[in-house]
């Protein structure tokens, strides 16, 4: 059989061949276009920077002409003394401000903006919208989104101007007027003015929102005022040492934005974001959990443009996985439980490329176990046995926290004797934490009616009923669930008998906003001088406040309010440590421990260093990153 290639043959052969060819062209043209479109993408975006540039300068020029006629005198909580007032006279234009150690990082030789930030939640987030969520994790994501009218300078601790230039504040200290700054736009570029500010404040205010944490701090506040589009006036029934800090940290809400949603709406959204900040979400409304959380540098923002290009935030759980991960340089921070930061230190492949910190955080805070003495089952409350104080002490009593720190924690840190840290000048010297006392918490428990009636080895209540409960805790965490195990073991010593429930981040939010535990163990983070309030106070136990276990002392709600209303700092520093004392006495919580932060850093990340509030840059305190990447080494491009 004789093959010929014939004229079909060459026509066919011919047309693939011209088909290849217009498929070559149109995927040139494609590139070309894509290339193009990027192109003209970035032009806009730089263009866009530019004129939020020249309008930021011309609002600055006119913001100082404005200082010069008007020379206003600021009254502010005292520089180094918080919650007292002292009169300030101001320059024309503050020098200092939020962009302050941004500016000195500019000056280094090896200073670039560009690259990303690779860091890390290790855990699964729930919302990412304000308010309503009680993730710390979500605070750190909205601090960079969104802005408040003033920042606490990392070392001095003093505010300093962020969406305020400039403040007033009268004698008796019920009177508070802020200037706004010219030029501020929300990252859609709607211009941000003083109805912004004073939606912000009536959407916290309205019941029907789930802001009962921060509505607490805001129990004084009577109106909020418009007096023109850069001016705001705040007035206050009573005197409160942090109702200066709770207007100027709360985040502006653009009220275009969220003004059309309604209090239910908002309250169900898991991903409304919006603000004047240097970053931005793609899409401020359709963030859902589970997806990785990524912020992009805002082209429209006001201030000194920020350093990195984006921040991407994982959700890495398990801490050999994270470990495994910051070893490969996929993630550009780890913050390390101790046997992490010893054996990563340790290691010279993983020194190579790090840096290893080990510091105080002043918003670090405590640990604890919270005892929940009232369960709540088919619309009826039953007392727990945690509701009796001495069931409370024993169990902290039953607890080797000393070992604990030693053994799981290898020494970073000390046992807590209450809510405020050793350093706080609310700390009261004179407690001393809880002793590992097996003996004495038997006698204890055997006051409180529970010894061991059959001989199992278990104590009984006189009805028979053991005393057993569930410890709740979130997962993900190794440590955690070494601390959980040494828990289980000493309270089986003294007769208890405490079984783990481990729940992921989400499910134990939504847990504690239903008081759905019996005892759960987590931590608080902090402030430079904190408020117990929403914690400890009997009036938050119902709707969204943070009294979780039912605690009712009226001694103390009496303090707390005493203090809340004192103007001098060393009188309030003496009711702090009264509260303090009672803390320790009634055991609302074991306190665990006040633990140091534990970091390492890939070393292209340039200029960390240590502040007085920890490092010159904490998520919590919500200024900006003075942090960078020399361009040699920057490893990530948009």
């Amino acid at each position: 059989m004789e093959n010929r290639f014939g004229i079909k043959d060459l026509f066919l052969f011919l047309l693939i061949g011209a088909l290849l060819v217009i498929v070559a062209l149109a995927m040139w043209q494609f590139d070309r276009q894509f290339s193009e479109i990027r192109n003209i993408k970035q032009q806009n975006t730089e263009l866009t920077a530019d004129l939020t540039r020249v309008k930021t300068a011309v609002a600055g020029i006119a913001d100082t002409l404005d200082d010069i006629k008007k020379r206003p005198v600021v009254v502010g909580p005292a520089q180094g003394t918080a919650g007292t007032q002292q009169a300030v006279a101001p320059a024309a234009t503050p020098t200092a401000d939020a962009f302050t150690r941004l500016k000195e990082a500019e000056k280094q030789p090896g200073f670039a903006r560009g690259d990303w930030l690779i860091d890390n939640f290790a855990t699964k987030i729930g919302k990412l919208t304000p308010l309503v969520s009680s993730d710390v994790y979500q605070t750190w994501v909205e601090y960079q989104v969104m802005e408040g009218l003033a920042v606490r300078d990392p070392d001095t601790l003093e505010y300093v101007p962020r969406l305020a230039r400039n403040w007033t504040i009268s004698e008796d200290g019920l009177t508070m007027t802020f200037t706004l700054r010219r030029g501020v736009s929300f990252s859609d570029g709607a211009p941000m003015t003083a109805d912004d500010v004073v939606f912000t404040l009536d959407w916290v205010r309205n019941p029907a929102v789930n802001a009962d944490r921060v509505r607490s701090y805001l129990t004084k506040l009577t109106s909020v005022k418009k007096i023109d589009d850069l001016t705001v006036e705040f007035k206050f029934s009573e005197y409160y040492y942090l109702n200066f800090g709770t207007i100027v940290d709360l985040t502006i809400m653009p009220k275009h934005f969220y003004g059309k949603f309604t209090p239910d709406q908002f309250n169900e959204k898991t991903g409304l974001l919006m603000g004047t900040g240097p970053y931005r979400l793609e899409n401020p409304e359709t963030w859902s959990p589970g997806e990785r959380v990524v912020l992009l540098r805002n082209p429209r923002y006001w201030g000194t443009p920020p350093t990195f290009n984006r921040i991407v935030f994982n959700e890495i759980e398990g801490e050999n996985t994270e470990m495994v991960r910051f070893g490969n340089q996929e993630l550009d921070l780890i913050r390390c439980v101790p046997a992490q930061f010893e054996k990563l230190r340790n290691d010279p492949r993983i020194m190579a490329f790090s840096n290893a910190v080990s510091y105080d955080n002043m918003y670090g805070g405590y640990t604890y176990v919270a005892w929940n003495q009232m369960l709540t089952k088919d619309g009826k409350e039953t007392p727990t046995p945690f509701a009796d104080k001495r069931v409370r002490q024993a169990m902290t009593m039953l607890l080797d926290r000393e070992r604990i720190l030693s053994e799981i924690y290898l020494g970073y840190g000390s046992v807590a004797s209450g809510p405020f840290g050793p350093k706080s000048k609310q700390y009261n010297p004179a407690i001393k934490a809880w002793p590992h006392s097996p003996d004495e918490a038997k006698k204890l428990l055997a006051e409180a009616g529970y010894i061991d009636r059959n001989g199992d080895g278990i104590v009984e209540s006189d009805k028979g009923v053991p005393l057993k409960f569930k410890l709740t805790y979130p997962s993900g965490n190794e440590s955690t669930e070494k601390v959980v195990l040494f828990m289980k073991d000493n309270f089986t010593r003294g007769g208890v008998v405490m079984e783990p429930d481990r729940v992921d981040w989400p499910v134990l939010v939504q847990k504690l906003n239903q008081t759905d535990f019996e005892a759960v163990t987590l931590g608080w983070s902090s402030t430079p001088e904190s408020d117990p309030y929403q914690v400890f106070h009997s009036s938050q136990i119902t709707g969204q406040g943070d009294n979780r276990t039912h605690y009712i002392n009226k001694e103390l709600d009496k303090l707390i309010e005493q203090a809340r209303g004192t103007v001098k700092t060393d009188d309030r520093m003496k009711l702090w440590q009264k509260v303090h004392a009672i803390l320790h006495e009634d055991q609302p919580y074991t306190f665990l421990f006040n633990r140091k932060a534990l970091r390492l850093f890939n070393n292209r990340i340039q200029n960390i260093k240590p502040a007085a509030i920890g490092l010159n840059f904490e998520y919590l305190n919500g200024d900006m990153f003075p942090w960078y990447v020399p361009a040699a080494q920057q490893k990530y491009k948009d």
